[in-house]
């Protein structure tokens, strides 16, 4: 049975919002560890990572014909297991959290780690285990090899 959270907010509008929270509880958190431009050249490498993985992800998706669309798994056309999918079942939930990273690090602030933390356990809770569910039942074995072959993350 659903709740009513599973697959109904879009990932990319919960990065948004963890995004938001990360820097609206910044100030009450004051400690900075970061060195400014360390700080600023990890911030660019994870949102440079995190971007390639998602691009990776969606491209792939194209690639195969089927939907990039989240909140609609159900209408999936085929199981991609190619390229990025061959070593993350999730490559854009995985670039999300690599930008969340990234986002935290050009905060200095080492407490964003618990809301990335929380986008995590949010995402596997109400997106990736009901997507799994949902593909489970659409490609049965051929999707239960998939995920005893491929880790959810990294």
């Amino acid at each position: 049975m659903m709740t009513k959270l599973e697959l109904k907010v879009p990932p990319l509008l919960l990065v948004l919002i963890f995004a938001t929270l990360m820097w609206l509880f910044q100030p009450f958190f004051q400690i900075k560890v970061y060195d400014p431009l360390v700080a600023q050249a990890l911030f660019i490498f994870f949102e440079c990572v995190g971007g390639l993985i998602i691009l990776m992800g969606a491209l792939a998706f194209k690639k195969a014909e089927t939907t990039v669309n989240p909140t609609k798994p159900e209408t999936t056309s085929s199981l991609v297991k190619m390229g990025i999918y061959h070593f993350t079942r999730n490559p854009m939930y995985l670039g999300m959290a690599c930008c969340l990273i990234g986002w935290g690090f050009y905060l200095s602030n080492p407490n964003a780690l618990v809301f990335i933390l929380g986008f995590i356990l949010y995402i596997n809770r109400f997106q990736i285990k009901p997507e799994e569910k949902i593909l489970t039942d659409m490609f049965q074995q051929e999707f239960i090899d998939y995920c005893t072959s491929v880790r959810r993350w990294l």
